[in-house]
C-alpha cells in the first residue's frame, strides 16, 4: 500500500479533480483509495483556496511506481499499530485505583482493563447524563452543584469544550492515533481521523464518554461515581485508599479502598484534593498557567477574515490562532478557540465565577469565541500576597480573581465590550455582537477582575491582532471573564517512572497534575502512566 501526499485540490473541485491530480502523481489510473489520512484547509490566497489531502491507495506495482517516479510525496505506507506491552501475568489480589474520569483517567483505566488489571476508577462527580441535567440547571437557575458540574463528573472539563483533539505533542509509538481510533469506536465522529485540526463537539462527547466507561466496565473495570477521594494512608507497598460516597438521600458516608497503585488523575480544578496531597507531603510545585478572557466576534466575520467571502458553504467555520509578546514582555495569545460556539459559567466554587468555551460538532453558531491569555507566575502570586500559601499559591491566585469576577458580574459572569474596556468604563449597550453565553451575565468592568498587567497585555495584544484579522479589534466585540483555568496551577512531581518522586506507589497523570494540556495529551499521558503502572505491579 502506498501513501501520497499533498494531493492538492481547489475546494470546490469535485472527485473527478482528485482523479486527474492522483493519476498525475501515479503514473497510472490503476489504484484504488482505501482511506483519507488526512485532510487541511489552504487558505493563504483568498482567491486560490485548496484542500490538501493525504490518501493510503493499493496499486499494482508499487515498486515501480515509487521507483519511476521519485516524488517525496509518494511512499510505502507504515500502519505501525501502538501495542500495549504489558499485559497482567497473573491474577492480582489488589486492583489500580484511579482518581478522576477525565481523558487521562478513563484511557488509564481503558488500557489497564484491557490488559487484565481490573482497574477502580472513583469519580466525585456524576455520570455524564446525570452532570448535564446538574450544568444545566446551574446554567437556567444559577443553581452550583460543587461536585458535578463543568469541571467535575464524567468525561471532566473537556466534555464541556470544544473537544478539540489536535496536539503539538511528539508520539512515536503511535499513542495518538490509539485514542483517535478509540474516539471513533465509541462514537466520535469518523473525520477526526483525518481532520488537521479534529474536534469532536460537547454534543457527541457526551456519547462518547459514556461508551468509554462501557468498555472499561466489559473489560473488567469498575467506575465509583459521587465518590470523592480525600487522602490516602501507606503501609511499605500497601495503600488504603479514602473517599467520600455520596448516597441518594445526599449524606455523605466513608470508603476505603486498598491497592498497591494509586493513580492520581485529578484534573486541574481540583483545589480540595491538592490542598489533601500537600497536607500528606506529596511533593509538588507551584506551576506557571494563564488567565484571561473570552472575546466573542461573529462568526460571520472570522469565517470571511479567514476565507474571503463566497466560501462559507464549503468550508467549515474558521479559527485563528494568535500569538504576541507585549511591551511588558508577557506572552499573550489565544486559546481554546470555539468556532461557532458559546461561551460557558464554568465555575466549580461557590461565589467565584470562571469562564470556558463550548462548541458542538457542527460548530454553526452565531458567534466564534476564544480565551485571550496572558502568563502568570509563581513569582507573580508573591507579588500578589499569596507567597504564604507555598505550593498552593497559584489556586488561591485563581481564586482572588475569581471571586473579584463573581462580584463584579453580580454572581454571574461580567461581561465588556471591547472599547469599553480600553476606556476603563462600564459597558451600557450590546453593539452588534449578541453574546452567546450559557449562565446568567451582565454588564461588568472587567479591569476590576484581573490585574492591571494582565489587562494591558490583553489590549495590546487584541489590537496587534486586529492588524492581521479584520475586525477583530472592533469596539462591539464582547469580552467576558474571567479564564483561569488554562492548565493547573501545581505541578505533581513524578520520576522517569511516572511514579511520585517521593511517595512510591503514587502515580501523577495527566492535566490536572501537570503534565498535559488538552484531551488528547491528557489520554496519551493517561496511556503512558497505565503502562507504568502495569510494570510496576507486574515487577512486584
Amino acid at each position: 500500500m502506498l501513501t501520497i501526499n499533498q494531493v492538492k485540490v481547489p475546494v470546490r473541485a469535485d472527485e473527478s479533480a482528485i482523479h486527474k491530480k492522483l493519476v498525475h502523481m501515479l503514473g497510472t489510473a490503476n489504484y484504488k483509495i482505501k482511506r483519507i489520512t488526512k485532510k487541511s484547509i489552504d487558505a493563504r490566497k483568498k482567491d486560490e483556496i485548496y484542500f490538501i489531502y493525504s490518501f493510503e491507495i493499493e496499486c499494482e506495482n508499487e515498486a515501480q511506481i515509487l521507483k519511476r517516479r521519485n516524488n517525496n510525496n509518494i511512499m510505502l505506507t507504515n500502519n505501525k499499530k501502538y501495542t500495549f506491552p504489558c499485559h497482567v501475568k497473573h491474577e492480582k489480589e489488589l486492583r489500580p485505583v484511579i482518581v478522576g474520569a477525565g481523558p487521562a483517567g478513563y484511557f488509564c483505566g481503558l488500557y489497564l482493563a484491557r490488559a487484565g488489571y481490573k482497574p477502580i476508577i472513583l469519580e466525585r462527580g456524576k455520570q455524564v447524563d446525570r452532570r448535564a441535567c446538574d450544568v444545566n440547571k446551574f446554567w437556567n437557575e444559577g443553581v452550583l452543584n460543587p461536585e458535578s458540574n463543568v469541571s467535575f463528573g464524567e468525561g471532566g472539563a473537556g466534555t464541556f469544550s470544544d473537544g478539540k483533539l489536535n496536539t503539538g505533542i511528539k508520539d512515536k509509538e503511535g499513542r495518538i492515533k490509539a485514542v483517535i481510533n478509540d474516539f471513533i469506536r465509541c462514537g466520535a465522529p469518523e473525520d477526526i481521523g483525518y481532520l488537521s485540526k479534529p474536534h469532536i463537539g460537547t454534543d457527541y462527547l457526551f456519547h462518547v464518554v459514556g461508551n468509554l466507561r462501557r468498555e472499561i466496565e466489559s473489560s473488567g473495570g469498575r467506575v465509583c461515581f459521587e465518590t470523592c477521594f480525600t487522602g490516602f494512608e501507606k503501609d511499605g507497598d500497601s495503600i488504603k485508599v479514602l473517599a467520600q460516597v455520596t448516597g441518594s438521600d445526599g449524606k455523605k458516608e466513608p470508603v476505603t479502598f486498598d491497592t498497591n497503585s494509586l493513580v492520581l488523575a485529578i484534573g486541574h480544578s481540583a483545589r480540595d484534593t491538592f490542598a489533601n496531597l500537600n497536607q500528606l507531603n506529596v511533593c509538588m510545585e507551584p506551576k506557571a498557567f494563564a488567565m484571561g478572557v473570552r472575546v466573542e466576534h461573529l462568526r460571520s466575520l472570522i469565517d470571511e477574515s479567514q476565507y474571503g467571502s463566497g466560501y462559507q458553504d464549503v468550508l467549515p467555520a474558521a479559527d485563528y490562532k494568535m500569538t504576541y509578546r507585549s511591551s511588558s514582555g508577557r506572552s499573550v495569545y489565544s486559546f481554546c478557540m470555539c468556532p461557532g460556539g458559546f461561551v460557558v459559567n464554568a465555575s466549580s466554587d461557590a461565589a467565584q465565577s470562571v469562564v470556558n468555551g463550548m462548541s458542538n460538532h457542527s460548530r454553526d453558531g452565531e458567534n466564534s469565541n476564544s480565551a485571550i491569555v496572558v502568563n502568570v507566575t509563581p513569582d507573580d502570586f508573591k507579588e500578589d500576597g499569596l507567597g504564604k500559601y507555598g505550593v498552593l499559591a497559584g489556586v488561591e491566585f485563581q481564586r482572588k480573581y475569581e471571586a473579584l469576577a463573581y462580584k463584579e458580574g453580580n454572581g454571574g459572569i461580567p461581561i465588556q465590550l471591547f472599547g469599553d474596556y480600553k476606556a476603563g468604563k462600564l459597558s451600557s449597550d450590546i453593539g452588534h455582537i449578541r453574546p452567546n453565553i450559557k449562565g446568567a451575565c451582565c454588564f461588568g468592568n472587567l479591569n476590576n477582575c484581573l490585574p492591571p498587567y494582565v489587562n494591558n497585555a490583553i489590549i495590546e495584544g487584541i489590537e496587534y491582532y486586529g492588524n492581521k484579522l479584520r475586525g477583530f479589534a472592533d469596539y462591539d466585540a464582547v469580552l467576558s471573564g474571567i479564564e483561569t483555568r488554562t492548565s493547573s496551577p501545581v505541578r505533581i512531581l513524578r520520576d522517569e517512572n511516572f511514579m511520585s518522586v517521593n511517595t512510591s506507589g503514587i502515580f501523577p497523570c495527566g492535566e490536572g497534575a501537570g503534565y498535559a494540556g488538552g484531551i488528547t495529551s491528557a489520554a496519551v499521558d493517561g496511556i503512558k502512566v497505565a503502562e507504568a503502572v502495569a510494570k510496576y505491579l507486574n515487577d512486584m
